[in-house]
C-alpha cells in the first residue's frame, strides 16, 4: 500500500486545463489548482489555437507552478488534453474544463486513493457539485461501485427516474504513463471523457475508483451551448459502433434509447432514420421494458414536451442531495490487452 503525504516529497500532480476563449471563466479553474492542499502541483493551460484574450488573461497569474501550451490551431478538447499530458511534468494527471473548479482537497483526497488501490494503474474519479444559476447538488445520485462495467454504469439505468452515471472529464487523476498509453481520441468531437474512461479500463491491471464526496463544481448553466448537446445523432451512433467491443449489449441499447433517440427527434431525422435506430436496438443490443419506453419516449415526444415530463417526474421523486451555500466563486472484456510497467 502507497501513501503520499502532502509534503515536498510526495509526487508532482499537473493539472491539465484545455482552454478556449472563456479567460474569466478559465482564471477561476486556474485558481481553484493553485488552492489545493496537495503541496505539488502544476498547471498546464493548454490554449487551443490563436487565443489573445486568453493569453492576456494568463498574464495575470503570476505563479511559477502554471505553465502555457499554445497550440496553432484549434484542434478540440482531447487534442488539447493530449498535448497537455505531453508538456506535464508530474507521475500523476488530473484534467479540468476551463468552466469547472475543484474543492481545495480534490487531489489529497484522490491521491489517498491511488495508495490504497491494488492496480498498477489507478484511475480515480469523485462526485461533483452540479451548479447551475438557479440551484447546486450533489452528482451522481448513485456513484461507480467497484468492478462495475463501466459502460453499464454510464448508461444503464435502474428505474425510469435514474439519470444514470456521471464520470465526468473535471473528476478524472490517473498516471501520466497510463494516458500516454492510451491517450484521448483524437479528433472526437463528443463523448470524450467517456471514450477514454471505457477504453482505459478495457485494459488489464487498470482500476477505477470513485470517491462518495463531492470535490469538483462542474458548471452546468441553462442555455449555454456544449457539445455535448449537439443534436448530430449520426457522431453518436457511429461512436457507441465504434465502442460496442467494449461495452455490453445491455449498455448500447440504452445509449441508443438515451442518447441517440433524443437527437433524432431534435434534428428531425425523417421515419427511415428512426426504424434504423430501432433496428440496432433490436439486434445489437439487449432490449428491455425500461430503455424501450425510454426509447419511445426520447425517439417520439416532442423535445418541449419531454422536457415538462421530465420536470414533473423529477418533481415526484425524492429530491438529489443538495449542496446549499456552495456557489462557484470564480460525466471490461475479457482477453483485453494489459498494461504493464517495470516500477510501482
Amino acid at each position: 500500500m502507497r501513501f503520499y503525504p502532502a509534503n515536498a516529497d510526495c509526487p508532482l500532480v499537473s493539472a491539465v486545463i484545455p482552454t478556449r476563449g472563456r479567460p474569466e471563466l478559465l482564471l477561476g479553474a486556474v485558481r481553484s489548482v493553485l488552492r489545493q492542499t496537495w503541496t505539488r502541483m502544476e498547471v498546464i493551460v493548454v490554449v487551443d489555437g490563436p487565443d489573445a484574450a486568453t493569453e492576456a488573461a494568463l498574464e495575470q497569474v503570476r505563479d511559477a507552478r502554471v505553465r502555457t501550451v499554445l497550440l496553432e490551431r484549434a484542434c478540440g478538447g482531447s487534442d488539447a488534453r493530449n498535448a497537455g499530458v505531453h508538456a506535464a511534468r508530474g507521475e500523476w494527471i488530473a484534467f479540468l474544463d476551463d468552466d469547472d473548479e475543484w474543492l481545495p482537497e480534490k487531489i489529497e483526497r484522490q491521491m489517498r486513493a491511488v495508495a490504497a488501490m491494488p492496480e498498477w494503474f489507478p484511475v480515480v474519479s469523485c462526485r461533483v457539485i452540479a451548479q447551475s444559476d438557479r440551484s447546486s447538488r450533489v452528482l451522481p445520485p448513485r456513484a461507480y461501485e467497484a468492478g462495475e462495467a463501466v459502460g453499464d454504469y454510464l448508461f444503464c439505468r435502474r428505474g425510469l427516474r435514474d439519470a444514470g452515471g456521471l464520470l465526468q472529464s473535471s473528476t478524472l487523476l490517473a498516471s501520466r504513463e497510463l494516458l500516454l498509453a492510451v491517450p484521448f481520441q483524437t479528433g472526437l468531437p463528443m463523448h470524450q471523457d467517456w471514450d477514454w474512461v471505457i477504453r482505459a479500463t478495457a485494459h488489464k491491471g487498470v482500476g477505477l475508483r470513485m470517491l462518495s464526496q463531492p470535490l469538483a463544481v462542474w458548471r452546468v448553466e441553462s442555455g449555454r451551448a456544449t457539445v455535448g448537446r449537439s443534436p448530430d445523432w449520426l457522431v453518436s451512433l457511429a461512436w457507441i459502433r465504434r465502442m460496442r467491443p467494449l461495452i455490453s449489449r445491455r449498455a448500447f441499447s440504452w445509449f441508443l434509447a438515451v442518447q441517440c433517440a433524443w437527437r433524432v427527434q431534435a434534428s428531425r431525422a425523417g421515419l427511415s432514420a428512426r426504424l434504423a435506430l430501432l433496428w440496432l436496438y433490436v439486434a445489437h443490443g439487449q432490449p428491455e421494458m425500461r430503455s424501450a419506453l425510454l426509447f419511445l419516449v426520447f425517439g417520439c415526444v416532442p423535445t418541449g414536451l419531454r422536457k415538462r415530463m421530465t420536470a414533473l417526474v423529477k418533481g415526484m421523486s425524492p429530491a438529489s442531495e443538495p449542496a446549499s451555500g456552495l456557489r462557484l466563486a470564480f460525466v471490461r472484456q475479457p482477453g483485453a490487452a494489459a498494461l504493464r510497467r517495470t516500477s510501482r
